[in-house]
């Protein structure tokens, strides 16, 4: 998964980019408020860290300007302003969570795990689709009894895959979303990890395949189809 922080102070951003990374998210920074609002509205984030003093746009009136506008991204809501009235404000504004520095890294990691299951929508750890799963919690694809762990860019190509339930993910979704922006990732990584996947998936000898769609991307197919 993919997380935006929208946080001023550029030593918290990194320091919150490095313990994301130890929960195995991915991240990118914005460093104020009008960068962070075009980056919140892009929809490639699954998640997003914001802080209320920025400068350009204030965080409420970012969050609030994103929600008039329908983006449903979860937002954890990071100040370091402790009234009832700010946290009122910041709720009201469409946060889904209210977190007061200085934070514990726990807190933290559980807030973010909870926004991201904003809605009473429950984020699985285990992900199917055919006859494979995906278990979120190990990175271990498993067909019947056996199984096999992904690394970590396989795992987030795999789980989009997945969570697209036989629809097609673009090359450029898959770019973003696992790369970042500012990568130089370009077509030719996605192409690699696919292939891996490929070997994997043969190698559990599932009937669950990844078809490419031919100048669009990818999909997962049941086996009922074949690859076009």
């Amino acid at each position: 998964m993919r997380i935006l922080i929208i946080e001023d102070n550029k030593r918290l951003a990194e320091s919150l980019c490095d313990i994301l990374k130890h929960l195995r998210y991915e991240s990118d920074i914005c460093l104020n408020g009008i960068d962070g609002y075009t980056q919140l509205m892009s929809g490639l984030y699954d998640g997003a860290i914001l802080d209320v003093m920025l400068p350009g746009m204030d965080g409420i009136t970012l969050l609030r300007k994103a929600r008039k506008l329908q983006c449903t991204t979860p937002v954890l809501m990071l100040t370091a302003k402790s009234e009832t009235e700010d946290k009122v404000a910041g709720l009201e504004g469409g946060a889904d969570y209210y977190l007061t520095k200085p934070f514990d890294t726990d807190e933290l990691a559980a807030a973010l795990r909870a926004i991201l299951r904003r809605g009473g929508e429950f984020v699985p750890d285990i992900l199917s689709y055919g006859d494979i799963t995906l278990n979120q919690s190990t990175y271990c694809l498993e067909k019947g009894g056996k199984s096999i762990r992904l690394g970590k860019r396989e795992f987030e190509v795999l789980r989009i895959l997945m969570n697209h339930k036989g629809a097609v993910a673009s090359k450029e979704l898959l770019l973003v979303k696992i790369w970042g922006n500012d990568s130089d990732a370009v077509d030719n990584n996605v192409e690699i990890y696919i292939s891996f996947l490929r070997k994997k998936l043969d190698f559990l000898k599932a009937k669950t395949s990844i078809v490419t769609a031919r100048h669009l991307g990818y999909y997962l197919s049941d086996g009922k189809e074949r690859e076009n």
